[in-house]
């Protein structure tokens, strides 16, 4: 019959099997090396259990961390991170780790005292005892853990749920903001053949954006207007159901007398709507006329002021 240890401050229990773990083994060889060559952390190969990829993550001399002296620290990680933020996957588990005694050719077996589902999702991904076994103890040759500076590990992961929850996600409202100024130069406008510009790109918010201005109008302005408008650069760089909101104005100058012809809005912008601005931006007979300044020497200057005042993602 098992012996059971149980320490209620770590509400850990402690049992001895001959069975071996199930699921994976971890042998160190030369282990007080680690300490020696600088290697505080170690993460093993992925293995499977239950469905899913699963890997150890050992800390010789204790999670420095999280203030761990004088034990080792182990660890339970979920391999594919991705899939928990991917499909917002949420996997239920109980998991038990194993110590090899060498000398009698039985485990120590380390697991909740309470054996209580641990829930991995996409903000905890990691799960484990910070004092799994103080180090005096491992290093006692009478214990038998660790034999010619050999020792092994090992683990059991049991899936007992699954579950897929709704969306999430996260607003990051911006402090302190800053106006990014964007100005673009268009030469020999009235030699213009295309249906629509693009300005260089430009950064504002950590996202890419430019200046789109169609000459003869577009949609409820062609014909009669110029249109202009504030876009995303590349939209794809936006993940799925992010959106970013920004204040922005639009402004053709008057290079004679500084009267700016100017629109100012804000937008979300998403991947589902990647443009904001105005199809009747200036009538293109205001904007041809030579006392407007809008066109001097066949040369249109637009500006842009763009400030991120939020961004939204996904969880």
């Amino acid at each position: 019959m098992a012996t059971q240890v149980s320490d209620n401050l770590e509400e850990v229990e402690r049992s001895i099997s001959e069975a071996a773990p199930c699921h994976y083994v971890l042998k160190i060889q030369s282990f007080s090396l680690l300490a020696k060559n600088g290697i505080e952390k170690y993460e093993s190969g992925e293995f499977q259990a239950g469905g899913y990829k699963w890997k150890l993550v050992l800390y010789p001399n204790g999670n420095r961390s999280r203030n761990v002296k004088e034990y080792l620290s182990l660890y339970l990680v979920f391999a594919d991170v991705g899939s928990l933020y991917r499909q917002g996957l949420e996997v239920h588990a109980v998991f038990r780790f194993f110590l090899l005694d060498q000398s009698k050719d039985e485990y120590l077996v380390v697991h909740d005292a309470k054996e209580n589902n641990r829930r991995f999702h996409r903000l905890k991904h990691q799960w484990g005892f910070d004092q799994l076994i103080p180090i005096r103890t491992f290093n006692d040759v009478s214990n038998g853990y660790i034999l010619d500076d050999t020792c092994v590990f090992g683990a059991e992961v049991f899936v007992t749920k699954e579950t897929r929850p709704g969306r999430a996600e996260c607003l990051s409202v911006v402090k302190d903001a800053i106006s990014c100024k964007h100005v673009w130069r268009i030469e020999n406008f009235s030699k213009l053949d295309s249906e629509y510009l693009e300005s260089n790109a430009f950064f504002s918010g950590d996202q890419k954006w430019k200046i789109q201005l169609y000459p003869k109008g577009r949609r409820h302005g062609s014909g009669t207007h110029i249109s202009l408008y504030l876009a995303l650069e590349d939209s794809s760089t936006l993940t799925d159901g992010a959106k970013m909101f920004a204040e922005f104005t639009l402004r053709i100058q008057d290079q004679l007398q500084s009267r700016h012809i100017a629109g100012k809005v804000n937008h979300w912008f998403s991947e589902s709507s990647q443009e904001s601005g105005w199809a009747k931006f200036v009538s293109l007979a205001y904007f041809h006329h030579t006392g407007t300044g809008c066109l001097v020497k066949d040369v249109c200057v637009v500006e842009a002021e763009v400030i991120v005042h939020a961004v939204a993602s996904t969880l």
